[in-house]
């Protein structure tokens, strides 16, 4: 499954997508992680299953669900936890969408 992670300036979303990596790994899932800005988003929703956005840009939503729309790429709104947690409710959630979607 290929995961991106999206925030303003990528710094929270390069931390979420490494935890995400980890606890993939520790459970044995093949999972590729990686951060993107917002503006980054047309290139980086390439081949991904699954865009989880930052809590902080909730606010935008609709814009970057249409980005999201136009690659058909599912999209899900991360807790605000996510940016402090050990990456498995990010995990879970990807999960969780990337199933729904197909």
């Amino acid at each position: 499954m290929r995961i991106i992670v999206v925030c303003g300036a990528g710094a929270s979303s390069t931390f979420v997508a490494h935890r995400l990596r980890a606890r993939a790994g520790e459970r044995g899932l093949r999972v590729e992680a990686r951060a993107a800005t917002e503006p980054g988003l047309p290139d980086a929703l390439d081949g991904a299953d699954v865009l989880l956005v930052g809590a902080h840009l909730a606010s935008r939503i609709d814009e970057i669900r249409r980005v999201a729309d136009a690659a058909s790429v599912p999209v899900a709104i991360l807790p605000e936890s996510a940016a402090a947690d050990d990456g498995a409710a990010a995990l879970d959630l990807a999960i969780a969408v990337a199933g729904a979607g197909s």
